[in-house]
């Protein structure tokens, strides 16, 4: 993988992460069609990327990350992220079988776009507005729901919202609390696949992979550079969007994106 690939993989993560489309599948698919080789650092590359993307919320709302007397905010997450970390340990080594079968994943794109088809019309009366009203317990309800993303082509994002808006928040404070609980979470992520994760047959950890060549060092600054300034307006615009127009729009893209990725790999 060459720096150009890199940040062609960094915009489409960028674009995606807080997107309800599946930032993986975008970066899977973008990588084969690129005709990218899916070596360890590759494959770590696409996970610790998530960094920029982490950054650009953290940046966004830094009122809200960095205001250290705010404790009910920083344990709400704490509650909410428990549920994927444990699952997360469990389930990672079949996750990882799914992410190299593409067709799979597709599909799950087409079914969650029939899902967000739908979304709006079901949840209608919003009783929670901001995040500050969201309970513990609701936080926990949410972290559930994220769960559900651990299936590639799902959509992190999507299944925290949908999530949010079960448990009675209207659809910006869904999409707000799902932005930041995406940051302990990919943090950990993202920690563990640079620190401890022993990558492939060489048993290299994610830093070892980084600086195995420049090429590779290069790429992972400029990669999480690149999704860095890209999340920042991905964020805004996706904002705007639900506000306006709700999840249809999300859910026809998912839906005819998955189709077409089905059509490429089965005809």
């Amino acid at each position: 993988m060459d720096w150009i690939h890199s940040i062609i993989i960094a915009i489409v993560e960028g674009l995606t992460e807080y997107l309800p489309i599946s930032s993986t599948a975008h970066m899977i698919f973008t990588t084969n069609l690129l005709g990218v080789s899916e070596d360890d650092f590759v494959k770590m590359f696409q996970i610790a990327i998530q960094f920029g993307a982490i950054l650009a919320v953290v940046v966004l709302y830094h009122r809200k990350f960095l205001n250290f007397n705010n404790f009910r905010f920083y344990l709400k997450l704490i509650y909410a992220v428990i549920p994927a970390l444990i699952l997360g340990y469990l389930f990672n080594d079949k996750i990882e079988a799914v992410l190299e079968r593409p067709v799979p994943i597709a599909i799950v794109l087409v079914l969650g776009g029939l899902v967000l088809l739908f979304i709006d019309r079901y949840f209608q009366n919003p009783k929670i507005l901001s995040e500050q009203e969201i309970s513990n317990k609701q936080a926990v309800i949410i972290g559930f729901w994220q769960c559900l993303a651990m299936m590639p082509g799902t959509s992190r994002s999507a299944a925290s919202i949908i999530g949010g808006m079960q448990q009675g928040l209207s659809r910006k404070a869904a999409a707000e609390f799902s932005f930041f609980l995406a940051v302990p979470t990919m943090a950990v992520a993202t920690a563990y696949s640079v620190f401890l994760k022993k990558w492939g047959e060489s048993g290299l950890r994610g830093y070892e992979l980084i600086t195995q060549s420049s090429q590779h060092w290069y790429s992972f600054c400029i990669g999480n550079l690149v999704a860095f300034v890209v999340a920042m307006l991905a964020i805004k615009l996706f904002i705007g969007m639900i506000q306006k127009f709700g999840f249809k729009f999300w859910g026809w893209y998912r839906i005819i994106v998955g189709a077409l990725l089905l059509a490429y790999y089965t005809l």
